[in-house]
């Protein structure tokens, strides 16, 4: 096999093309129109499928293809692309054999609702971790990056990597978002925080924050049921990298990605302190997932 490529040489490669997925997505969001809805359960979030997540997708499948025809690779809409089959594999690899995953549109309910805060999340996956992680807000002109152990960065679309500047994420908002199915801890929050129950609370209408209000100081904390590789796990990996405690629902740390299965990591709590993550803590206790 050839040279493996470097985390660096793959996001300075795909960023150009994900700027280009970005006004993409921007340009298509009024004139959206839902696709047949996947099958998942109650998550409407999760049913939500559009012409630009497959559009994108497609768009980062051709380039990966181009550019590291070697490389494994996972995107969300794997099932319908055509490009699947052309991939050297869609797991995860031993150390060092990265796997690129890509959710094309993060927050899709929330894009085709015309709010502004759905991403677009492209990352890179060692065996037991994530070694880069680049995400895009198409609508916001913004995008954080994270390389392992290497702290979080923001730029502008305008900006390249090296033009980035660290996250910093001061006095966040007391702020906590329960993801899908996480409500039964909502009244053991709410004399600390203000709760953003993400099933209840979501709003066509109304913006609420989603899980990238980590990064935009929106929100100083989140539990959530599990930590899809694509998406949730992602979100987690910039936030860890910008300083925030990222645990398990019962506080101990992450397991390698190689022993997690369904492409996700298990629940997990996101705390921009010790005191939230204590709080969050607490009121998961007993909680059945």
């Amino acid at each position: 096999m050839s040279t493996k490529p470097s985390t660096q040489l793959i996001l300075s490669t795909l960023l150009p093309h994900l700027k280009v997925a970005a006004a993409y997505a921007r340009f298509m969001q009024p004139k959206i129109a839902a696709l047949p809805a996947k099958e998942q359960g109650k998550n409407f979030f999760a049913a939500a499928l559009t012409d630009a997540d497959v559009a994108i997708q497609n768009l980062v499948e051709v380039v990966l293809l181009g550019s590291f025809p070697e490389i494994r690779f996972y995107g969300e809409e794997y099932e319908s692309s055509r490009n699947t089959k052309y991939f050297r594999a869609t797991e995860l690899g031993l150390e060092g054999d990265y796997l690129v995953t890509l959710d094309p549109i993060d927050g899709t309910k929330f894009y085709m609702d015309g709010h502004s805060n759905y991403q677009i999340i492209l990352s890179i996956l060692n065996a037991d971790d994530f070694e880069a992680v680049l995400a895009i807000s198409p609508a916001q002109n913004v995008y954080f990056y994270a390389l392992r152990g290497e702290g979080t960065f923001k730029g502008t679309l305008e900006t390249n990597l090296e033009g980035c500047v660290p996250l910093e994420i001061k006095s966040p908002k007391p702020a906590v978002l329960l993801g899908w199915g996480m409500n039964a801890i909502a009244p053991l929050l709410k004399e600390r925080y203000q709760v953003i129950d993400i099933a209840n609370d979501y709003s066509s209408d109304i913006q609420i924050p989603n899980l990238n209000g980590i990064l935009t100081g929106d929100l100083s904390g989140a539990v959530i049921r599990a930590g899809k590789f694509i998406d949730a796990a992602a979100l987690a990996f910039l936030a860890k990298e910008a300083g925030y405690l990222v645990t398990t629902l019962d506080g101990s740390t992450l397991p390698p990605l190689y022993t997690c299965k369904n492409y996700s990591l298990p629940g997990l709590i996101l705390a921009a302190s010790k005191s939230i993550h204590q709080h969050l803590l607490e009121a998961t206790q007993g909680l059945v997932v």
